[in-house]
């Protein structure tokens, strides 16, 4: 009750702001660049904010404890990506078919979609628990997890799939909101968690000596957290759709459309996640030292990829309210628009991880060899800040469009035919190093723009209207 009480003059200040913002997301409407930055920023911030958990952990970890202690929260948060991942993915469909009854005007239907939603995840989430508990010990094997953290990176996963149910809550929760355009609430709802996360994590690890398993807690904590109060706002939001009590049934038919949408994007996401447990497996494969520089990478390089993912998800909005409004050349130009904004941002983030990743390790570890490792990593990788802008925005273009089959085979084939092999190869040269581990990345996705392109050209001969005014 106390902690209702304290929230109250926030959901107030949150429910007042996002009456106003809902009207100002409408996408099929008024300057594109604008409105896509709009909706971006927001979801940059929320992004940024959930990479913190992981960096909180990481950094603090890395303050109190040993390498040991930061190759198990590095390769542990590797295992738990896997399912954020597949619920992403999921939820994608939901949002792509939100966005398009909102594009076509039936708020009905909209609300129907939301229905289907709710109960879709809620047993998507039991199945999700069940499997990682099952799957810790395999899958930690499976990344050849060096043995002095094996244990306490089993601990880490097995605590943080407890709290499964609070990050699919997360996802689905974001999920309609981006499908409506408004992408400022979902920030909201994470910032909170990450202010609670970095406070448990100081007790956990700093008082208490709990290691990584003092931060796992921390982790499934502060969603649970989050996940709760963006419950008690939402009650008090007017939506621009009804929820049936009806339409929140396994028997609802948006059930069905929502996995036909999702799951190709969620089974792509979780091959391609697959391909970079391998390389993290290669990396262990290394020695100590490599692994835990390679966590380290790992967590700045999530920081890095938030422009082109933010990119992606604003394209994705976009294109799919503008289709749903049968406005096609409105969708294409919103596609080159956030294209060109995410490579300027490209450029200035692969000079950053190519001279300052030593640096930024620095604020990880200080440990010298584990911050050579971490940045001789990152300047092997820096070059796909740049073409990663262009994939994400060609991804969301289609998953808006609702063509996820496109993706899906984008993603399968340059984890499988690409990442894999090269990554495997590189980790197997008599010289092999975090650098060339690093290099395999931009050279799987310039083989996945290629893919792309060749789409846009199918689309353009096969459906002319869809890529014209």
């Amino acid at each position: 009750m106390r902690y209702t009480f304290l929230c109250l003059p926030c959901a107030d200040l949150i429910r007042k702001e996002t009456e106003i913002k809902m009207t100002e997301r409408n996408f099929t409407s008024g300057p594109i660049l604008p409105a896509m930055l709009r909706f971006a920023l927001p979801m940059l911030a929320a992004m940024l904010l959930q990479a913190a958990y992981g960096a909180a952990d990481l950094i603090i970890v890395g303050n109190f404890g040993d390498a040991a202690s930061v190759s198990a929260v590095g390769s542990g948060s590797e295992v738990m990506m896997l399912v954020t991942c597949i619920l992403t993915g999921l939820t994608m469909g939901a949002t792509v078919l939100l966005g398009q009854r909102i594009g076509e005007g039936r708020p009905k239907e909209a609300g129907s979609v939301v229905g289907a939603s709710i109960a879709l995840f809620l047993l998507v989430a039991l199945v999700l628990t069940a499997a990682m508990e099952l799957l810790a010990v395999p899958l930690c094997r499976l990344m050849q997890t060096p043995e002095e953290a094996f244990d306490k990176t089993v601990t880490y996963v097995r605590i943080c799939s407890a709290g499964v149910l609070f990050i699919t809550g997360y996802n689905v929760i974001s999920g309609i909101f981006r499908g409506i355009g408004n992408s400022a609430l979902p920030m909201r709802f994470v910032a909170i968690a990450a202010v609670c996360n970095v406070l448990l994590d100081l007790l956990l690890c700093g008082v208490f000596h709990m290691d990584a398993a003092g931060a796992a807690i921390a982790t499934i904590f502060s969603q649970g957290i989050s996940v709760v109060l963006s419950l008690f706002i939402i009650r008090r939001q007017k939506l621009p759709f009804r929820v049936e009590k009806a339409s929140v049934s396994l028997r609802n038919p948006d059930c069905r459309s929502i996995l036909l949408l999702g799951l190709p994007i969620a089974f792509q996401d979780a091959l391609v996640h697959f391909s970079f447990i391998a390389v993290n497996s290669f990396a262990n494969g290394m020695g100590l030292l490599a692994s835990a520089g390679y966590g380290i990478g790992n967590r700045l390089i999530g920081f890095i990829f938030l422009v082109p993912s933010a990119v992606g998800a604003s394209v994705t909005a976009f294109v799919s309210q503008n289709v749903g409004a049968a406005k096609y050349g409105r969708a294409r130009a919103g596609l080159f628009r956030a294209m060109l904004t995410g490579l300027c941002f490209g450029i200035l983030l692969t000079l950053l991880g190519f001279f300052g990743g030593g640096f930024l390790s620095s604020f990880f570890s200080d440990d010298p060899a584990v911050i050579q490792k971490s940045a001789e990593y990152l300047r092997g990788f820096s070059p796909d800040c740049i073409l990663t802008c262009m994939l994400f925005a060609f991804s969301g273009f289609y998953n808006g469009h609702g063509r996820t089959v496109w993706t899906m085979l984008q993603g399968i084939g340059s984890a499988l035919l690409i990442r894999f092999p090269v990554s495997w190869l590189f980790s197997t040269l008599p010289n092999a190093n975090l650098f060339l581990l690093g290099l395999a990345t931009p050279i799987t996705t310039a083989v996945g723009i290629l893919f792309y392109l060749f789409c846009y050209l199918r689309m353009k001969r096969k459906m002319p209207e869809r890529l014209h005014d």
